[in-house]
C-alpha cells in the first residue's frame, strides 16, 4: 500500500468584527495590518455619506478594543469627507514598517500617510502623476527587506519602491496582459526572500517578482473553477511559501502552493464575533431569539466581499470582509501522512477516505 498525503486545509478559529461606525468594529474594511504583539490595525472604507466611519481600528487578535484614529470627521450621521492632514477618504492598504510606523494609502486623494503606532499624524507623500515617484490611485502597500515600502500604482498598472522616508528607488510595470505587465493591480505582499507578489485584478492573476522587479512566474485564469479567479484583490504568503489569495469576485479565499498549484480554498465559516455576542447582550434580548428563527442565516457564515488576506507570524490567516464588516481567522492543517497499514482519519483499516 503506497504512502497517501492529506493535503492542506484550513481551521476556521473565530471571527472578528461588527458593523459599526465607531467605536468596537468597523464600517465597509478594506485592509488590515498585525503590529507588534496581539495587535491589528484594520481599515474601514465605509460609505461615501458617512465619513464619520472611516477611520483605522486598534484591536487585538482576542477582540479587545484598544482605540481608533484618522477619523477626519467627528461628527456621527451624514456628511462630507474631509481632506485635512491624517484623515482618509477612500483608503486602499495599510503597511507597518519595523519601527512600527503606520502607513495607508488613499487613492482619491493620492496619498500615503504616515502615522506611529498609537495614530498620531506624522506626515504624508502626494505626489500625484505618471512620472517616477509619483502615483495615480494607490491601492497596494508592503515593506519588504530593508523597510522598501513597494506600493501598488494601480492608475499607472505599475509597482513603485520607496525608502521609508519618500525617497524613490525604482519601478516596474505597464499597462498589458505580458509578463511583468498588469491591468488595475491592486493587492501586494512580500515574501520571507524579499520576492514581491502582486494581485493583477484585471487580468485574473497573480504575478510574482523577484525584490527589484524581475519576473519569476504568474499563475490564474477567469474564471470559477478551482485554480481559477475572478478579479483577485490581494494575496499573502506565509512561512511556508504557500500563497494565500482573495479571490474577490468568486466569494472565496484559495491557497496555493510556492509554484502556484492549487491547494484548497473556502468559502467562509464564519460565526458571530465576541463584540456580535456583546452588542446582543446589551441591547434588546429579543435579537437573540429572532436570530433563532430567523431563515436563511445559514448564509451569514458565508464570504461577502473578501478583499484582503493577511498571515501573521504565528501562522493565522486573516480574511477581511468588507460587506459583512468583519475578519474571519483561519489556521492553516499540515499535511499527514499515512504509510502501510495505518487509517486515515474517518476510515477502517485504511478502507474509503477520511478527512482531517
Amino acid at each position: 500500500m503506497a504512502t497517501q498525503t492529506i493535503s492542506v486545509t484550513l481551521q476556521y478559529e473565530k471571527s472578528i468584527g461588527r458593523a459599526e461606525f465607531s467605536g468596537p468594529g468597523f464600517r465597509n474594511p478594506v485592509a488590515m495590518a498585525r503590529g507588534e504583539d496581539d495587535t491589528m490595525y484594520v481599515v474601514s472604507r465605509s460609505y461615501e455619506y458617512r465619513p464619520d466611519g472611516k477611520r483605522i481600528t486598534i484591536c487585538t487578535t482576542d477582540e479587545d478594543y484598544v482605540g481608533e484614529f484618522a477619523r477626519g470627521v467627528t461628527d456621527q450621521g451624514e456628511g462630507e469627507a474631509t481632506s485635512a492632514d491624517g484623515a482618509l477618504i477612500w483608503p486602499t492598504a495599510i503597511a507597518i514598517n519595523s519601527e512600527g510606523n503606520v502607513y495607508v494609502a488613499d487613492e482619491a486623494l493620492d496619498r500615503v500617510s504616515i502615522y506611529n503606532q498609537d495614530g498620531e499624524f506624522l506626515g504624508k507623500w502626494e505626489k500625484s502623476g505618471s512620472g517616477d515617484g509619483e502615483w495615480s490611485k494607490p491601492s497596494g502597500l508592503a515593506f519588504g527587506q530593508g523597510d522598501v515600502l513597494y506600493m501598488v500604482d494601480s492608475g499607472n498598472n505599475r509597482v513603485q519602491k520607496f525608502a521609508k522616508d519618500g525617497q524613490f528607488l525604482g519601478q516596474w510595470g505597464s499597462k498589458g496582459t505580458g509578463d511583468g505587465e498588469f491591468n488595475m493591480p491592486y493587492g501586494i505582499t512580500v515574501d520571507a526572500n524579499g520576492d514581491v507578489y502582486v494581485a493583477d485584478w484585471r487580468n485574473d492573476r497573480i504575478q510574482k517578482f523577484s525584490s527589484d522587479g524581475q519576473f519569476l512566474m504568474k499563475f490564474g485564469s477567469h474564471g470559477s473553477d478551482p485554480g481559477e479567479l475572478d478579479r483577485p484583490t490581494d494575496v499573502a504568503v506565509d512561512g511556508d511559501g504557500d500563497i494565500y489569495v482573495a479571490d474577490w469576485n468568486n466569494e472565496r479565499l484559495q491557497v496555493f502552493d510556492r509554484d502556484g498549484n492549487y491547494l484548497t480554498h473556502t468559502e467562509g465559516e464564519g460565526t458571530l464575533s465576541k463584540w456580535g455576542a456583546a452588542k446582543l447582550d446589551g441591547g434588546n434580548p429579543e435579537m437573540w431569539h429572532e436570530r433563532a428563527v430567523a431563515q436563511g442565516l445559514e448564509r451569514e457564515k458565508l464570504f461577502w466581499g473578501p478583499i484582503a488576506v493577511e498571515v501573521d507570524d504565528d501562522g493565522k490567516i486573516f480574511v477581511v470582509e468588507s460587506a459583512r464588516s468583519r475578519i474571519q481567522v483561519f489556521r492553516k492543517q499540515y499535511p499527514r501522512y499515512y504509510g502501510p497499514g495505518e487509517s486515515m482519519p474517518g476510515t477502517v483499516g485504511g478502507v474509503g477516505s477520511g478527512r482531517l
